[in-house]
């Protein structure tokens, strides 16, 4: 392909480090600092969309009911739940 490496000053290469280039070491510098801006901005997006991810239902029961429910065995002070630990 024949891109354009001076429309794109700056790469990030999976597993590896940003590479980046100028026509000067201090446009070098300048360009590596806007990717690291950049990739930051996209990371903090990233973990806002994740946070807003689906939790399944089973999952939530689960932890849920091991606490609270009938035969709840997490954190509980009674016989019920210490036999169970001892099970284990």
């Amino acid at each position: 392909r024949h891109l354009d490496y001076e429309a794109t000053p700056g790469s990030l290469v999976s597993q590896h480090g940003p590479f980046c280039w100028g026509k000067t070491a201090a446009q070098a510098v300048y360009n590596a600092k806007v990717l690291e801006v950049v990739a930051e901005e996209d990371y903090h997006t990233l973990m806002l969309t994740r946070a807003d991810s689906h939790v399944p239902q089973y999952l939530l029961d689960k932890h849920y009911y091991r606490k609270h429910g009938q035969g709840a065995y997490y954190g509980q002070n009674n016989a019920q739940s210490q036999t169970h630990a001892k099970r284990k």
